[in-house]
């Protein structure tokens, strides 16, 4: 299921429910949030709304010839604001969704307060539990496959190297924006920037790719313009090249403002790689999840340890990964580590983290077999030496939940694990 399109659908619908005509949305601090993410400006005002307000916001004037649609949360806070606001209305026609279930009592106080016969229709926007599992008809009815987090608490703790992942993992989307405003040397328009799969055709094709294939896919894009300009061709060897080139090309930066959003990223990525060392950092984590030699292993983890560039959060995800995977060996160090983590000036909270983790999907806890000795593998590493300073890492875990799905495939999975309710037939099959 696409969530973005069915939000966006859902929103479609209350705009064109309200019918022609100019139109304000008035939300609230979450909704507003949520439109932000499925709908850009220019394709909302394409639908005729051309105002967006909040409902919590004192200031707004009265524009009788909009209609207003408020896309609300059924919260105590967003009723007051709404019935203060039938009490004076600022549009002549107001058409209400809620995210949710609203009581009766409250429609009740919301019908009190529109003395003035403004309101056209109040809608609960939701799905009904039952409605979860009314999949359409098919020759071969679904199967539904319950997990357990708990199951594999290793792959969440490793790092990732899609361009997707990284953006998340190393600096964080909210809403689709990155805040680069912390990056050395940014420009005022990029300190913000979107990243949105529906409206960047880059991102869409890029974002499950490999990190150095991002940056040669931009260094592509840029030698391919060059190609137009021959008296002014340059090298573009390194994430820097390409960001000189950006600033140097006005036309360049206007025509694909896309691509030199794309080169600060991937350049922030880049220096946040080199930084951290998480080239080295994740080569150990691999070795841990993958491997079952603990001699080379606590070295390794040890050696990491006791670098002073090694961030706290690598540093106690190591130890978790460690944890995890030599949880009841002989020679376990992990209570020296823990004292290694303590003298690196951990948080007591973060120190924590790693009997929770244990405790949280360890052996006693865990279902399936997580962690099977693979001695005789040695870990993939394959560089592009296409673009220097966006090594392109393979790396060789995989996820547990890819074995599931190759077992359920092949009608291979235990019951003992996987109980199974429902007709034979289909377990069968």
């Amino acid at each position: 299921m696409n969530v973005t399109l069915a939000v966006k659908q859902y929103i479609s619908k209350m705009i064109e429910s309200s019918g022609p005509g100019m139109k304000v949305l008035l939300m609230d601090k979450e909704t507003t949030s949520i439109v932000s993410v499925v709908y850009t400006q220019s394709e909302i005002l394409q639908k005729e709304v051309y105002l967006f307000e909040r409902i919590d916001s004192q200031n707004r004037d009265n524009m009788k010839h909009l209609k207003a649609i408020c896309f609300l949360r059924p919260t105590k806070e967003n009723v007051e604001h709404l019935i203060q606001e039938l009490h004076r209305p600022k549009y002549s026609v107001y058409f209400i969704y809620f995210s949710n279930v609203i009581s009766k009592s409250e429609i009740k106080a919301l019908a009190e307060a529109d003395e003035q016969e403004v309101v056209a229709e109040v809608q609960q926007i939701i799905t009904k539990e039952y409605e979860l599992f009314d999949f359409r008809k098919t020759e071969v009815p679904p199967l539904l496959l319950i997990l357990d987090r708990s199951d594999d608490a290793i792959t969440p703790l490793l790092n990732q190297w899609t361009y997707q992942a990284m953006v998340h993992e190393l600096l964080g989307l909210n809403n689709n924006r990155i805040d680069l405003s912390r990056v050395p040397g940014i420009s005022k328009d990029l300190r913000e920037v979107v990243l949105s799969a529906d409206n960047d055709e880059f991102y869409a094709n890029n974002l499950y790719l490999n990190f150095g294939e991002i940056g040669t896919n931009i260094k592509n894009l840029m030698e391919d313009f060059q190609k137009k300009k021959p008296k002014d061709k340059q090298k573009l060897e390194s994430i820097s090249d390409m960001k000189a080139f950006v600033d140097n090309y006005p036309q360049f930066k206007k025509m694909s403002g896309t691509v030199s959003k794309h080169v600060t990223v991937v350049g922030e990525l880049s220096r946040l790689v080199s930084e951290r060392q998480l080239m080295e950092v994740s080569e150990v984590e691999q070795e841990l999840a993958c491997q079952n030699d603990h001699s080379s292993a606590q070295q390794n983890v040890r050696r990491l340890l006791q670098n002073p560039r090694l961030s706290e959060i690598d540093a106690v995800r190591l130890v978790m990964l460690y944890a995890l995977r030599y949880e009841k060996h002989s020679s376990s160090i992990l209570p020296s580590l823990m004292e290694e983590l303590k003298r690196k000036g951990l948080s007591e909270r973060h120190r924590k983290m790693v009997q929770a983790v244990v405790e949280y999907g360890g052996k006693r806890v865990r279902g399936s077999d997580l962690i099977t000795p693979t001695d005789a593998v040695a870990i993939t590493k394959l560089f592009f030496k296409g673009l220097k300073g966006v090594e392109n890492v393979y790396t060789q875990h995989q996820p547990l939940l890819h074995d599931t799905l190759d077992q359920l495939i092949k009608g291979r999975l235990k019951d003992s694990q996987f109980p199974y309710l429902g007709p034979s037939s289909l377990r069968d099959r």
